[in-house]
C-alpha cells in the first residue's frame, strides 16, 4: 500500500502516460498478463484502458490485473487504471516517490 504522499507522486507521473493496453470483451487472458507484465518490467508504471465492452467494471477489472501480476492499483478514474510494480531489471531508472 502506498501512503497519500505517494500515491499523490505516481499519479502526478502518470498524467502525462498515455494507456499500453486495453481490456475488452475478450476479458483478462494470458497474452495480456504477459504484455502488462512486460510493460511493468520495462515502465514501472503504466496506464491501461478497461472498454465499455469488457466484462466487468473498472476497478474490478484493475484490481483483478495487479493482482495476477502482482502489482498495486494507483488509481482508477473513469474507465482508465494506472497499475504500478517496481521492476526486478537491472540497468533502468527506478520510479522514486
Amino acid at each position: 500500500m502506498f501512503t497519500s504522499k505517494q500515491r499523490s507522486h505516481l499519479k502526478s507521473i502518470a498524467a502525462n502516460l498515455q494507456p499500453v493496453m486495453q481490456v475488452g470483451k475478450e476479458g483478462i487472458g494470458e497474452n495480456l498478463l504477459k504484455s502488462l507484465s512486460d510493460a511493468l518490467d520495462a515502465r514501472e508504471l503504466i496506464k491501461i484502458t478497461v472498454l465499455e465492452s469488457a466484462l466487468g467494471a473498472p476497478r474490478p477489472v484493475a484490481e483483478e490485473l495487479a493482482a495476477a501480476l502482482k502489482a498495486e492499483v494507483v488509481i482508477v478514474m473513469g474507465r482508465k487504471a494506472v497499475l504500478y510494480r517496481r521492476s526486478s531489471r537491472d540497468g533502468i531508472k527506478h520510479i522514486e516517490y
